[in-house]
């Protein structure tokens, strides 16, 4: 259910975002959703880790059903930080260097094979 709801309101917000600002040559719309889908994420954990004020089930629906829905970006975001939070900056700096350039390989490959 939570990704259902993250789902629809990825596609609202990022609609939203492109008819406010008309920037047609760059993805605002993806852009804002990730940005906001990471301060949710971060704010959210920070809740739970420090007041504990969302139990172990909410936690699931709303980090890993809604966010998920509206942007997995958030969790890159949030693993990434927890790395450099760990003292584990070489993985922090593994993950955004291989999330990135193998991601590009990939819709690169994608390409490729739909072509074939």
């Amino acid at each position: 259910m939570g990704g259902f709801v993250g789902s629809v309101l990825r596609y609202v917000m990022s609609g939203a975002a492109f008819r406010l600002t008309g920037i047609a040559v760059f993805p605002i719309g993806t852009f804002a959703v990730n940005v906001l889908g990471c301060l949710a994420i971060g704010f959210l954990s920070g809740l739970a880790e420090t007041r504990d004020v969302i139990g172990p089930q909410t936690r699931i629906f709303l980090m890993v059903g809604l966010l998920g829905g509206f942007t997995t970006f958030s969790t890159f975001g949030f693993e990434t930080f927890t790395l450099v939070r760990d003292a584990e900056r070489l993985y922090a700096l593994g993950n955004i260097l291989a999330s990135v350039a193998v991601g590009l390989c990939a819709v690169w490959l994608g390409q490729v094979l739909a072509r074939v």
